[in-house]
Formats: structure tokens, C-alpha cells, sequence
């Protein structure tokens, strides 16, 4: 089975979020059960200068206002292909954004590119190469079904996995001449969207099946709560709607072979943990008082979170615990975090931005992660914190919810909790829960067993991958 992945970030070339570690990680899992994945992606700066050698294996006269590439790549085990067009991807900041935070004004632009070079792939562009299906992701790729619609690879079966539905791509109407699409696109039943244009729109229209990121984010999108707008729409289309959980790439996540750690360990040796938690105290500067170490690795956003955990700083250390903070965001998030730090040095740190080797350390060394999201479609730092011991301490929602087994007094009993959910996602809410992890905290074997439990937990992309290769079958069997 030869599937065309489309996707606008990939570990290990470009990651902003969640979305990098799946397209990473998708097609390794997947090769074991038939199925070949190749994945288009943006050219970015930093894409073109890693890739060391390529094979130009296709091309567009005028993509958008300038002729374009499509370059094949391997890289580091990924089967790529890169879109190599400079006049849509050579930018000096972000993929999304320039330096100074600001959206480019033409990133309908950009990721229409990207989109039509995919549906150009699968209908046949590509002498040496045709998939059997597409499968996109999020908004910047959502208008690839859009164009196949009105292209030769009109029957070819999608997929679109929405990994945010708050990321929408709406754009003014101003843009739809520019698009390259018939008239007739431009109306409920393609990109029109309350009188402009909708690229996630467009793509839950057209794709063949939509999933998201877990079963439970699938059923609260077709709520007004967590539709964004989309639910109506999703909910006439719910025998196309599925939800699979992220796994993750248990490779790179392995705290028996990490680089980035002080000392390697498993779920039998839980006790070298420790030279992980010192390592980590010394990068935030800690003081050596006793007590729980809980890590943030997180965009700091409402969204997130972030603003209640802010309430809660205080309570945390007067406690005995400390917090260290790895992430970005709202300024002023940042701006309460620093201040916080600033109030309890030595037990309060905060590195603003993104650090991969300081997100694993901080996985290795703390003792448990806090993710009070108000939503998540699914989530990945829970599962790499089950997979190195690192307790997640997790909003009820979403992906949360599906994988993290709460420490209530009958799963402990039974041996099978893995972290903590709370709800609602309030103040009071979060200091209910952390009540409970310091108080279990402080029944250290209680504490190890569940640690060595989630370690236990499969978080690997096996099952995932398996219930992505069926729905593959099931749609390609339907013709």
C-alpha cells in the first residue's frame, strides 16, 4: 500500500509541536504492516540545509508565482518529499511566523502550494511514484482534498487528521481568486465559510474520513464546547469521524538509551532515576531541600493551562515542591513565571523557548509532569512522561483522559494507576490534585509502583499504527 503523507512540520527536520513527532514517527510504525508512506513537505531554511543529498524527481513551472521542486529525500530512515520553493518557504522565522511572532500574510498562500502540489502528486506527476491514498494533517495541508476534488485523482481516497480544530487556516475572501480553484469551490459544500475561506473547512467537506488524535477528542469536537465552530458540520458527517490515539516514537523516547540523560535507566533500575533528578536540579539551580520536583514542558497558553498553574506556583512550593518550566508563549504567561521564579529562587525555573534535549532531561529528572489543559486532542508529554517515569498530573479531556489511568483507591489497589486527572481545570481544581500527589508522594514504594507501571504502559505507535493501516484497507476496499 503506497500512502502520500502530507504534513507541514517533521521531526526531526522542523517541530513546533505534536504534529512534527507524528509525521515522524507515522511511517516507521506503519512499514511493518505493508504500508510504504512518503511525506511532502514545506522546504523551509532549515529543512534545505539539513538534507545533504536529494533527487529532483519532479517539478511546477509556476506554483503560485514561481517554479517550484519536488525533491526526493532520505532522511535519517524517512522516505521525504520535499517541496523545495523558495519564493513560498525561504523566511528568516518560523514555519508559521516571523520573529517578531507575527503570522506571514501569505501563508494561504504557502500552504495552498502545498496542498496542490500533493494533489498533483497523487494524480500522477510523478513519473516514478503514484500512491494508492492521502492522508493530510491540520489546516495547512486540508486543501490537498479540496484540489483532488477537482483534479485527476478525484476518486484517490483521504484522510485528514485534525490535531488542533482551534488551528483553523481562515482566511479573508480576498484570497479565493488566488487559489487556483474553480467558481464553484468557493460555497458551503467546499472552502466557504461564514463569507470567507476555510482551509480545515474545506478539507472536512472533502476527505474520505476524518480522524483526530484520540477517541475522546473525537466525541467532544461534535460539541459546541470543543467544535470551534465545526460541530454541525462534523456531526453530519459522524459515520466518517474516528479517533486514534498518538503514540510515540519509543526509539527516540527511551530512557534505558537517551543521550540527553545523566544516567540511563529502566523500569527495573527506577532508582537511577535520582542522578536524572540531581542533573535536572542543578540545571534550574535548586536548592537540595527533599521534596517532589514537577516539570511544565508546554506552549504557555491559556489553552494549556498555563494561567491557572500560575495561581498555583505558590502552593507547590509551599508545599516543599519545586517547578521547572520549559516552553513559550503568551508574554504574559512568560512575564507571571519569571516573577514567580524571581519570588522563589531555588525553587521555582524557567527557561523560556525549546530545548529537545532539556525536554527529555526534564522527563528523566522530574518526578512529575503537570498538563492542565483545558483541552487536548490528545497529547504527547503524558505519554513520554509514563514511558520515563515522570508522573503526569493531567486535565479529564481528550487524549488525556484516554491514556492516563487515574490514582484513585481502587486503581492503586488494583496496581494499574499511571498518574492523576482532575477536572474542572480551575485553581482549585489543580490544588485538589496536587494534594493528592504530595500526599502519595510521600508513600515512596506506592509512589515507585506507579511509576514502574507507567513505564509498563504502552505508549508505542503499534496499536495506532495498526488501526491506521485498516481504515487505509476499509477505504481503499470501498473503490
Amino acid at each position: 500500500m503506497q500512502v502520500l503523507s502530507v504534513a507541514s512540520e517533521v521531526f526531526p527536520l522542523v517541530k513546533t509541536g505534536g504534529l512534527a513527532d507524528v509525521a515522524g514517527a507515522l511511517p516507521g510504525a506503519l512499514m511493518p504492516l505493508g504500508v510504504r508512506m512518503r511525506t511532502l513537505m514545506p522546504g523551509y531554511p532549515a529543512v534545505m540545509r539539513t538534507i545533504k543529498t536529494h533527487e529532483v524527481v519532479g517539478g511546477f513551472p509556476n506554483l503560485f508565482g514561481a517554479p517550484a521542486s519536488v525533491l526526493a529525500v532520505d532522511h535519517e530512515g524517512l522516505d521525504l518529499l520535499v517541496l523545495d520553493a523558495p519564493h513560498l518557504f525561504e523566511r528568516d522565522g518560523g514555519p508559521y511566523v516571523d520573529r517578531a511572532g507575527r503570522d506571514y500574510p501569505d501563508n494561504f498562500r504557502r500552504f495552498a502550494g502545498l496542498s496542490l502540489a500533493a494533489a498533483e502528486i497523487a494524480g500522477g506527476i510523478l513519473p516514478s511514484w503514484t500512491p494508492d491514498l492521502v492522508h493530510v494533517h491540520d489546516w495547512q495541508a486540508a486543501l490537498t482534498p479540496v484540489y483532488m476534488q477537482f483534479g485527476p485523482a478525484h476518486l484517490m481516497p483521504s484522510v485528514l487528521t485534525i490535531h488542533n480544530i482551534a488551528f483553523q487556516g481562515r482566511f479573508g475572501p480576498d484570497v479565493f481568486p488566488e487559489l487556483a480553484l474553480p467558481a464553484q469551490a468557493f460555497s458551503v459544500d467546499y472552502v466557504e465559510y461564514y463569507g470567507d475561506v476555510g482551509f480545515l473547512k474545506g478539507g472536512l467537506q472533502t476527505a474520505t474520513a476524518i480522524t483526530t488524535v484520540s477517541p475522546s477528542y473525537a466525541q467532544e469536537i461534535l460539541t459546541p464546547e470543543f467544535g470551534m465552530g465545526f460541530e454541525g458540520l462534523l456531526a453530519a458527517r459522524l459515520s466518517s469521524v474516528s479517533g486514534i490515539v498518538n503514540g510515540i516514537d519509543t526509539g527516540v523516547w527511551n530512557p534505558q538509551t537517551d543521550a540527553n540523560l545523566k544516567t540511563a535507566y529502566g523500569a527495573s533500575s527506577i532508582k537511577k532515576r535520582e542522578a536524572n533528578k540531581q542533573a535536572l536540579a542543578a540545571r534550574f539551580s535548586f536548592d537540595l531541600t527533599p521534596g517532589p520536583i514537577f516539570c511544565v514542558v508546554s506552549r504557555l497558553t491559556s489553552q494549556k493551562g498555563m494561567d491557572v498553574l500560575a495561581e498555583v506556583v505558590d502552593d507547590i512550593v509551599e508545599n516543599g515542591g519545586k517547578l521547572a518550566i520549559l516552553g513559550s508563549g503568551d508574554p504574559a504567561l512568560e512575564a507571571a513565571f519569571l516573577l514567580a521564579a524571581a519570588r522563589h529562587p531555588g525553587r521555582v525555573g524557567i527557561v523560556i523557548g525549546y530545548d529537545e534535549p532539556l525536554s527529555h532531561l526534564m522527563q528523566a529528572g522530574a518526578d512529575a509532569i503537570l498538563i492542565p489543559s483545558r483541552f487536548e486532542p490528545c497529547g504527547l508529554t503524558q505519554l513520554y512522561g509514563l514511558r520515563y517515569g515522570c508522573v503526569p498530573v493531567v486535565a479529564r479531556t481528550g487524549g488525556l483522559a484516554d491514556t492516563i489511568i487515574d490514582a484513585n483507591e481502587a486503581a492503586l489497589a488494583a496496581g494499574v494507576a499511571t498518574g492523576f486527572q482532575f477536572s474542572p481545570v480551575t485553581a482549585d481544581g489543580l490544588r485538589q490534585a496536587l494534594r493528592r500527589v504530595f500526599t502519595l508522594y510521600n508513600d515512596l514504594k506506592a509512589w515507585n509502583r506507579m511509576q514502574v507501571q507507567g513505564m509498563k504502559s504502552d505508549v508505542s505507535w503499534d496499536l495506532s499504527a495498526g488501526r491506521y493501516a485498516a481504515l487505509y484497507s476499509r477505504l481503499l476496499a470501498k473503490g
